[in-house]
Order: structure tokens, then C-alpha cells, then sequence
């Protein structure tokens, strides 16, 4: 797929535009209010004037993958009222920069790294709203628990105060056949179908990037993660980005 890499401010603004319009056709025809979701900007690998002029056409939430990269650009952009949202894997030993400074964290995947991410909390005295993520395509290389395992994730970080479990997360199949992708999201809709049934709060689906929100829209996706799509194609691959590891 090619993206169109925008040169100034004004083919920012195209870009975020059509996305925009593709969210409101896609809502229009499953029969749902496009204020239901959110448009997620990804800024991994971006500089802070990229940040700074989506922000100008008003953005104030973004999603990084990498802690450390985050965590430059919160330095560098405070005096911007600008949440940033961590959706990639986060390791035990950067726990304490998130419980400073992130809004959102989309990709919890064990009650290990919950209490660690609670302790540091209460040492902020903050709360965060999190994500569960699941790993519906069943790949080794992905991140998160198992589709039968969220329930249990679940009922244990009701004991931690200062996480507040709001949703379920998922990365789809790289797969060119839609059907395959499309089930990835159908899997994790119909579990938080279920699990709404105990804890009714849970309500949102982070799912859907650049290649694949309008089929995450059409199964439901409440907060879409798009990247290349607004901001230009990447140098390196999507793998790369979804690993703290590497």
C-alpha cells in the first residue's frame, strides 16, 4: 500500500481529512456514530515539528510505541496540552516512566507487569486507564495473552487501585486475505461482548492501523491506531516497532 508522505502543513491536513472522511463513510455504512471513534495519531519516528503541526490541527492525543521515545518528546512538548498514549510493549524496567507521564497504556499483558505498573502509580499518586492486549491471530511473534486468559487478567488488576481496566487491544493478522484479518477483530469484539457481561465498564476496542482500521470500524474498533497513513510511509518495519526487545 503507499502512503502519501506530507511536505507541510497543508498536506498534513489532506491527509488527516481523508482519514476523517474514510472513518465517517465506513461508520455511515455499518450504522454507526463516527463520534464512537477515535482517530489514534501514531508518531513513532516522527520529529517534534510533525507532532507540533498535528497538534496545531488539533490532535492532542498520540501513540507511541517505544518508552524512551515517548518520553523525549513529553519533555520536549509539556508547554502542549498533549496526552500521550503508549501502545507497544512495554518492559518491566521502563515502568517507571509510564506511571510519570502516559495517559494511556494499550498493551498490559501480564498481572507481573500490572503491579509493578500500580506500585510505580501509587508512587505518583496516579491513575491510568489501560488496555488488555490479546493476541487473537495466535502468532508466536505477537504480544499479549491468550483470548481465554483476558478474564482472568482481568478479575486480578481489580485488586490494583490505581489501574483502571477500560478496554481490550489487539494487532490483526498480516495477511492479505481481509476474512483473516477481519476475524482477529471479530475475536476480540466477542470476547469483550463477554466479558462486559461481569464488568460492564470495559467497553473499548483499541484495533485497526493504517492498513486495516476500516474492516477494525466496521467489527466495532472504538480507538484506531494510524500512523502511516496521516503521516507518510516508515524506513523500517511495523515488527520493529512492536518489540521493546529489538
Amino acid at each position: 500500500m503507499q502512503y502519501h508522505t506530507p511536505n507541510n502543513l497543508s498536506e498534513l491536513e489532506i491527509n488527516l481529512k481523508k482519514i476523517q472522511h474514510t472513518i465517517s463513510l465506513v461508520c455511515k455504512r455499518v450504522n454507526r456514530d463516527p463520534a464512537q471513534v477515535r482517530l489514534l495519531p501514531v508518531t513513532k519516528t516522527l520529529s517534534i515539528e510533525q507532532i507540533q503541526q498535528a497538534n496545531h490541527l488539533g490532535f492532542r492525543c498520540f501513540g507511541e510505541n517505544k518508552v524512551l521515545e515517548a518520553k523525549s518528546k513529553y519533555e520536549a512538548l509539556q508547554h502542549l496540552n498533549i496526552d500521550w498514549i503508549l501502545i507497544g510493549h512495554l518492559q518491566s524496567n521502563k515502568v517507571k516512566y509510564v506511571a510519570k507521564f502516559i495517559a494511556e497504556f494499550h498493551a498490559l499483558d501480564s498481572y507481573k507487569l500490572a503491579e509493578k505498573l500500580n506500585h510505580r502509580l501509587l508512587l505518583e499518586q496516579r491513575q491510568l486507564p489501560v488496555f488488555v492486549q490479546v493476541n487473537t491471530s495466535n502468532e508466536e511473534s505477537k504480544f499479549g495473552v491468550q483470548p481465554e486468559q483476558a478474564l482472568a487478567l482481568i478479575e486480578q488488576c481489580q485488586a490494583l487501585t490505581q489501574l483502571k481496566v477500560v478496554g481490550l487491544m489487539t494487532l490483526a493478522l498480516h495477511s492479505q486475505e481481509p476474512n483473516e484479518v477481519r476475524r482477529c477483530f471479530q475475536v476480540l469484539r466477542e470476547l469483550r461482548d463477554n466479558i462486559q457481561k461481569q464488568y460492564p465498564e470495559i467497553q473499548r476496542l483499541s484495533m485497526g492501523m493504517s492498513g486495516d482500521f476500516e474492516i477494525a470500524i466496521e467489527e466495532g474498533a472504538t480507538d484506531i491506531r494510524v500512523g502511516q497513513a496521516i503521516f507518510g510511509a516508515r524506513n523500517l518495519p511495523d515488527s520493529y516497532y512492536w518489540s521493546e526487545s529489538k
